[in-house]
């Protein structure tokens, strides 16, 4: 049996997104910018998915949603745009962002700090987030962003992002998140939440790979990545990726239906659930940051005495796909980056093993996996010679 339980790395395309791209191949090919028929006749179809993206997070009419390669795409431009627009030319220096951010955040925020910005990472609490009136505490009068994700891609951890963003209006700082897996998870409300920007990628929510977007509140003055054409609007330069955007915005109609957002709370949760509760039955085993207030498909497990890799290649050699933290850090084998935020000893911070489901697991498939998991737990440990069960430590947390 093959067990896919990497989703928070990339989901399969559903079949209906498929379908919908499909023409926009090898029948409605024509560039949306010529004049002619071939490129008009696009126009119908990315108006209507950009109509679906703008319902899917609730942004107003006025507001902005420029099409991007994806949230790494997004992400730079935010960052390096309030840079040139804030920090470089003006009085303010400052972004406060988090340690356990996606690397398109942290590795960007480095660059920014040798170009001389000031960059405050702030640390996440026991329970793998932070509490608002902490971002409060750090906003300085030279802040120019402040940019927090709002669901942790390792342990579906939640952030306290419409709390932040009525701190971010009351202080007149810019606020951006990284919503990429917020996004068909739980509801996602731009307007509310008092954002100016945020970041996401198709391929998370069952969209294709390639294609993401970056929502502008309207008035925001942001400068471009890319100089050239005036597509988007002079937002971003570059032939649009029509079939992409189409597939993105069918499959945020998809993810954001309440219907589906209530499949994603219940049915997807209660596997994630069994899953989780059927490893912890074994000894030494504790979830990362606890069981609150996190999405509902994510887990991220560490199993005292089993290096994670090793798990990995355990369950793969069984047909099951898992991950040890963010895909874009997979190949790195040092210390997973997250489990060191929680102060992890350097045992642990390699034992973090990630599952994260979606609408298409079955519960033959959390049940094959329960148990090729368990076996492949005992098996390791048996191999291991380092390691010694500490009962006083089991799921005690980190």
């Amino acid at each position: 049996m093959k067990v896919y339980l990497d989703n928070n790395a990339t989901t399969k395309v559903d079949e209906s997104v498929f379908e919908a791209m499909k023409p926009f191949f090898c029948e409605i090919y024509g560039n949306p910018n010529s004049l002619h028929d071939f490129g008009a006749g696009t126009h119908k179809k990315m108006a209507q998915a950009l109509d679906y993206l703008y319902d899917g997070i609730r942004a107003n009419d006025e507001d902005d949603i420029v099409i991007t390669s994806g949230a790494t795409e997004s992400n730079n431009w935010v960052l390096k745009g309030v840079w040139i627009d804030e920090i470089m030319h003006g009085e303010k220096k400052h972004i406060v962002t988090t340690e356990v951010e996606h690397p398109a955040i942290t590795a960007t925020c480095k660059f920014l700090e040798q170009q001389g910005v000031e960059v405050t990472y702030l640390p996440v609490n026991e329970q793998g987030t932070i509490e608002a009136h902490t971002v409060r505490d750090f906003i300085r009068d030279d802040t120019a962003l402040v940019s927090i994700m709002w669901a942790n891609n390792e342990t579906g951890k939640l952030f306290p992002i419409e709390e932040i963003g009525q701190i971010c209006r009351e202080k007149d700082v810019l606020f951006h998140s990284d919503a990429t897996q917020a996004i068909g998870k739980l509801p996602v409300d731009v307007v509310r939440c008092n954002l100016d920007f945020i970041s996401f990628s198709a391929h998370k929510f069952h969209g294709p790979k390639g294609v993401g977007g970056l929502y502008i509140k309207a008035g925001r003055k942001l400068t471009p990545l890319f100089h050239g054409g005036e597509q988007m609007g002079g937002r971003r330069a570059g032939t649009v990726d029509v079939a992409g955007m189409i597939g993105m915005g069918e499959a945020m109609k998809l993810v954001t239906s309440p219907g589906a957002l209530a499949h994603e709370e219940n049915y997807v949760r209660a596997l994630r659930d069994k899953l989780e509760n059927a490893i912890l039955e074994m000894e030494d085993t504790v979830v990362i940051g606890g069981t609150e207030n996190r999405t509902p498909n994510t887990t991220l497990i560490s199993i005292r005495g089993v290096e994670g890799e090793a798990m990995l290649w355990d369950l793969n050699q069984n047909g099951i796909g898992a991950s040890t933290g963010s895909a874009c850090a997979s190949e790195d084998l040092e210390a997973n980056p997250v489990m060191n935020a929680f102060g992890s000893d350097s045992e642990l911070a390699h034992t973090g093993v990630r599952f994260s489901l979606s609408r298409y697991n079955t519960m033959e498939e959390i049940e094959y996996a329960i148990e090729k998991i368990k076996g492949a737990i005992k098996r390791l440990r048996g191999i291991s010679s380092s390691y010694a069960y500490a009962p006083e430590s089991h799921k005690s947390g980190l």
